[in-house]
């Protein structure tokens, strides 16, 4: 408050504000308003809008200036990248605040990851907060490579730039009284606790609100974010790279005549080249526009209503006592970003990334050593068949999978990749454990070949399908062999690899091209017959996640999401 109070002066105009921006059409987040005026600002502290003249001025020609743009949900381990080489490509576009769940890199390395992150993102031009995981490892059905109880997340609890619990993902677990969940939510009572709950409704929904869920981001229709929001639930808006929710939910609330104060904008997962193409929360807003939201209120869902959401009182608005994070636009329906200042200092001018200096702090050598296999042999890809059994139908455009029990061609008493259908495994990568678990998949449409990743939500243990053994085999050793990332194998020999080291997740190496080699490795296996519908890289990293509809493979086996049973071992 002392600070605040020395920069009363420079409200009143008695002192001259270090810097003011004039002649500007600024947009009243709590009015609706669109009006004239200089904005004040001192030690990156806006202290005045109105009339001002300062020590520098910058003349904003007229254009509109809105608050610096927050997503309200998201996992900075999906972009491939560090945090500062991913600050370098949002900020052009207006995002200024990000709210991110660690939970990949805390399956990976439990609280170390976290520390990892928090470290990282310390210092950068951009507010990176965090919402700790909650479910790692997100359920009880397959390894991750380190768990993170309640009494090791305690320590990071009053940290500042922690805010709340992050998406609670296990329902079942949840609404059956499991002790470390609930241990969690006791945690954090009081604190913002993010949601995670697809298809849930009625009075499990009911329950799951009770206990402290505040938020989700999981909804898909709009009858699904309306029973969420007449429960007192935020909807966080998902427009990301495989999970595109935007359009029916906004849709239907504009029908409606929904108030919007209680949608927020969030991208969860958006890859490097849909950002370059699109922009980021930029882009939830232009579309919202699109579909009929008033300019206004699109800004505020990016704006002041996750900022209220998770208690940021000096951020999402452009008033006295806020953060001087602002973004120019020379037009305000099409969201054409000019500018963008993050605590009064430029960080972007029409499309300029800034380069941001690496972190002088050396990477904890435990998070570049975190791909581990046992021993691999070409019996270890068997799967045994007798009769029809359980297969994973790839939905167009969808995370979300099909069950369907059907016959599949075999040889010598196993699946054998034909046709429709072809091989999927995960490997346990942390421990070396040698946990494999094998099955059938239908929709992905490779050819001659096989793809594989570490990045495998949300135990992140290494994915790989294909047509044939021996291309499985040789994807996963060479997987091991770069320390994680993607990689392509064709008729034998070793097609394309992206080496992501960090944890297996991601990487700090600023000449790895992430946008251009991977388009060459999308490229590669379009030509190998993936379909197009099919984000082959993406959708192969959900998968594996076992909170989602309706059948799933982890290292255990062929999962069942309805019953919470493992179909195949």
């Amino acid at each position: 408050m002392d600070d605040r109070q020395a920069l009363r002066l420079h409200s009143l105009g008695e002192k001259t504000p270090q810097l003011v921006f004039r002649n500007g059409l600024v947009f009243n987040v709590f009015t609706g308003e669109l009006l004239p005026g200089d904005i004040a600002v001192q030690n990156g502290v806006i202290v005045g809008v109105g009339s001002y003249r300062g020590e520098r001025e910058v003349d904003l020609g007229e254009r509109v200036v809105i608050p610096g743009l927050i997503d309200a949900h998201m996992h900075l381990e999906s972009t491939m990248v560090s945090p500062r080489l991913f600050a370098e490509k949002i900020l052009p576009w207006g995002t200024t605040t990000l709210i991110a769940d660690p939970h990949e890199i805390a399956n990976v390395l439990g609280a170390k990851g976290i520390s990892y992150l928090l470290e990282e993102t310390k210092g950068l031009p951009l507010n990176v907060y965090l919402m700790l995981p909650s479910c790692v490892p997100a359920t009880r059905f397959e390894h991750n490579g380190a768990p993170l109880s309640a009494q090791e997340m305690a320590q990071f609890l009053h940290h500042p730039r922690v805010l709340g619990l992050g998406e609670v993902m296990d329902c079942p677990a949840v609404l059956a009284g499991d002790p470390d969940k609930l241990e969690k939510l006791r945690l954090f009572a009081g604190k913002p606790i993010d949601g995670h709950a697809p298809g849930l409704t009625g009075k499990e929904l009911a329950a799951y609100r009770l206990l402290g869920v505040s938020s989700d981001h999981e909804c898909t229709t709009f009858q699904e974010a309306l029973e969420k929001l007449r429960c007192g639930m935020t909807i966080q808006v998902r427009e990301g790279s495989a999970a595109r929710n935007l359009d029916a939910i906004l849709t239907g609330a504009v029908k409606m005549g929904l108030p919007l104060d209680r949608f927020v904008f969030c991208t969860d997962d958006k890859h490097l080249d849909d950002i370059a193409r699109e922009g980021h929360i930029r882009w939830n807003v232009l579309r919202a526009i699109q579909l009929g939201v008033p300019p206004g209120e699109a800004v505020k869902m990016a704006t002041l209503y996750p900022a209220h959401l998770y208690g940021l009182s000096d951020l999402g608005a452009i008033a006295p006592g806020f953060r001087a994070d602002l973004v120019v636009l020379d037009s305000l329906e099409e969201m054409a970003v000019h500018s963008v200042y993050k605590d009064g200092v430029l960080v972007s001018r029409k499309g300029s990334s800034p380069t941001l200096p690496p972190n002088p702090r050396p990477i904890d050598p435990a998070c570049l050593d975190t791909v581990h296999l046992g021993h691999l042999t070409p019996e270890s890809l068997a799967l045994p068949v007798q009769g029809e059994i359980p297969v994973i139908t790839l939905l167009p455009g969808s995370i979300v999978t099909k069950k369907e029990i059907s016959a599949v061609p075999t040889a010598g008493g196993c699946f054998q990749p034909q046709g429709e259908f072809y091989k999927i495994a995960v490997a346990e990568r942390h421990h070396a454990t040698g946990n494999i678990g094998v099955g059938v998949v239908k929709g992905f449409g490779i050819k001659n070949g096989a793809i594989a990743s570490t990045i495998a939500h949300d135990a992140h243990n290494m994915i790989v399908v294909g047509d044939n053994d021996r291309d499985m085999l040789l994807a996963m050793e060479e997987l091991a062999r770069c320390h994680g990332g993607y990689t392509v194998v064709e008729n034998g020999r070793m097609a394309g690899t992206l080496p992501l080291p960090i944890a297996g997740l991601f990487t700090d190496d600023r000449t790895a091209d992430i946008q251009g080699k991977l388009g060459e490795l999308i490229a590669k296996v379009r030509a190998m017959g993936v379909r197009p519908e099919v984000e082959p890289f993406i959708t192969l990293s959900f998968v594996s996640l076992t909170c989602i509809p309706e059948i799933r493979i982890t290292d255990l086996g062929v999962f069942d999401f309805a019953t919470q049973s493992f179909l195949l071992p």
